[in-house]
């Protein structure tokens, strides 16, 4: 087995070496094609050509047998050498005006006639004897009839026309002879060679100009597939590369390919800095608990496992920290999901209006010694192109930090409004505030503006990140106010769709397959969709066993000092 993989290897490089790039085989394609396409339109031409040629070489000896019948068809009684000769054959020194105004015609056509060395005019009495020939005869004396004929011959080393006709007087339509011509079609025969030699100098160019057009067209067209695969090869031997695809001005295929593939690559750049992000981001805040606790249960093991006071606080303090571990994983995890959301949800819609009032009258049951204020400026429904749970999670982070840090005035302002294309939010408390240069980073995750008082308020420091994770997934965008000691104001800004577009949206996904959608499981409230999974019987029943059952807010009947530990603003 070992020694067939260097074989196997060895095939494998050998097989490398021995293929051909797509450039060569495109050059090689077209250039076959165009060998194709020209030999049948060359064939197409030159048998068009030959039959002009050949049609107009049979026009001539009819021409010149009817020539030869005009000149001869008034010989009556003296059909013979001299008198056939002096006809057809004129003498510079004859007189003006011996012949008629039709015998010039007629004269001049058969000097054209008589003059080309590929023809040949024999004359035969009535007997079929020779009386006169313009020149050695090509063709020996065929079967003469008294039908006109014309034929193409290639016998005897002779090889082209041969037309026969007979000779009548042009009165009494009495037999005075024969006219054979025949035409070896030399110049049929030469035009054809040399519209044969253009055609394969044409061939040969046409051929070679599109295997080299073509295969620089190619090498041009298939640039941006050299960079993906350079890119691909630099990415495979260092994952953390930031190479990328250069850009091109190109409007086609090939450019929405890179834009694809960096995209992809970004995409992927964000999951692997996300896991590194995650796994740092844990290893650091479990570092704290962890100690808690072993330092807990060595002491149990060296002494206070005998003292009970020791041991149950020993206990209590593990049981806090393990608690709090679980709220940070699961945070972790909200955090995580929602950095991850891409076209899961581009069909979801929710009514904005509808979400702040139910969540606004949650807070007022869940709170009764707050005093919470909503001023709703819409009239009619305010859509927007989000999933309905997570503006339920984005809305109980803000309203579950006002309450946390309204600790003199527990007043909280809510209001809804609309402005141009948007629909906002704004959530306002009247407690401690944070500093200008703490508001830079309050959307950092596990970012405490005072890490002792936030610590025993709860919370991991992961209550906005989640926040600002939603909102910018779905194209909003969520900014603070706020001045130390006289509170803060959080502000959400969400595209707003028309009814027209909701109905389409709704339409899409109930048409479209059903997402899977990952649960952002977290400590804040109930998990809706978890809920949703559920029987209606379970629901009731979870319902009735716990308070009131509203998705993803608090039970107004939990305690609320199991709460503090759920949710961290990031912002004391």
């Amino acid at each position: 087995m070992s020694q067939n993989k260097p074989e196997l290897a060895a095939e494998t490089t050998a097989k490398k070496r021995r293929r051909l790039s797509v450039k060569w085989k495109w050059a090689l394609g077209t250039a076959t094609g165009v060998f194709i396409i020209f030999i049948v339109f060359s064939w197409l031409l030159y048998s068009g050509l030959s039959g002009v040629l050949l049609s107009q070489e049979r026009s001539h000896v009819n021409s010149t047998l009817t020539t030869v019948q005009s000149r001869l068809d008034n010989l009556q009684g003296h059909f013979n050498k001299t008198t056939v000769a002096s006809e057809l054959q004129p003498t510079l020194d004859q007189p003006s005006g011996s012949v008629s105004g039709e015998t010039n015609i007629y004269s001049s056509n058969l000097i054209t006639d008589l003059s080309r060395d590929s023809t040949v005019v024999t004359v035969y009495n009535a007997q079929k004897e020779e009386v006169f020939s313009s020149r050695s005869k090509q063709f020996k004396t065929g079967k003469l009839t008294h039908k006109r004929h014309l034929s193409r011959v290639n016998k005897d080393g002779f090889s082209g026309l041969v037309g026969r006709a007979p000779i009548y007087t042009s009165n009494s339509h009495k037999l005075l002879g024969y006219v054979q011509v025949t035409n070896s079609l030399q110049e049929y025969k030469s035009a054809q060679q040399r519209f044969a030699m253009i055609l394969l100098v044409l061939l040969v160019s046409a051929v070679f100009v599109a295997a080299v057009f073509s295969y620089l067209l190619s090498a041009y067209l298939l640039r941006p597939i050299d960079d993906l695969n350079a890119t691909m090869r630099a990415v495979r031997s260092d994952p953390q590369s930031e190479e990328r695809v250069p850009e091109t001005r190109r409007n086609d295929e090939l450019s929405d390919l890179t834009t694809l593939f960096n995209d992809m690559l970004d995409q992927m750049q964000r999951y692997i800095d996300q896991q590194q992000q995650f796994v740092e981001d844990v290893s650091h805040e479990l570092r704290t608990p962890v100690a808690v606790i072993q330092g807990h249960i060595e002491m149990l093991q060296r002494w206070g496992k005998d003292d009970p006071e020791v041991l149950n606080e020993s206990l209590s303090a593990a049981m806090q920290e393990t608690k709090r571990m679980q709220s940070l994983v699961s945070e972790m995890l909200d955090l995580t999901r929602a950095e991850q959301i891409e076209i899961t949800l581009n069909h979801e819609t929710t009514d904005v209006k509808e979400v702040v009032n139910q969540v606004f009258n949650d807070f007022k049951m869940i709170h009764p010694d707050f005093m919470f204020i909503l001023d709703d400026d819409v009239e009619k429904h305010a859509y927007s192109q989000i999933y309905r749970n997570h503006l339920e999670q984005v809305l109980i982070i803000l309203l579950d930090n006002a309450v946390k840090y309204s600790v003199k005035r527990k007043e909280i302002h809510m209001s809804l409004s609309e402005g141009g294309h948007t629909v906002e939010i704004a959530v306002q408390d009247f407690g401690e505030g944070i500093s200008q240069e703490n508001m830079n980073r309050v959307f950092n995750r596990f970012y405490r503006v005072d890490k002792a008082r936030s610590r025993n308020k709860g919370g991991n420091g992961l209550g906005l990140s989640i926040a600002q994770r939603l909102i910018e997934a779905y194209h909003g965008k969520i900014a603070i106010e706020s001045a130390v000691g006289h509170g803060s104001i959080f502000q959400i800004a969400l595209p707003l769709i028309s009814e027209t577009e909701k109905q389409q949206l709704d339409i899409a996904k109930e048409e479209g397959p059903k997402p899977k959608t990952t649960p952002l499981t977290t400590n804040l409230g109930a998990n809706p969709t978890a809920d949703e999974s559920r029987s209606d019987e379970e629901q009731s029943t979870s319902q009735s066993d716990a308070g009131t059952g509203i998705p993803g807010v608090y039970r107004a009947s939990d305690d609320p000092s199991t709460h503090d530990t759920d949710n961290d603003d990031g912002q004391h």
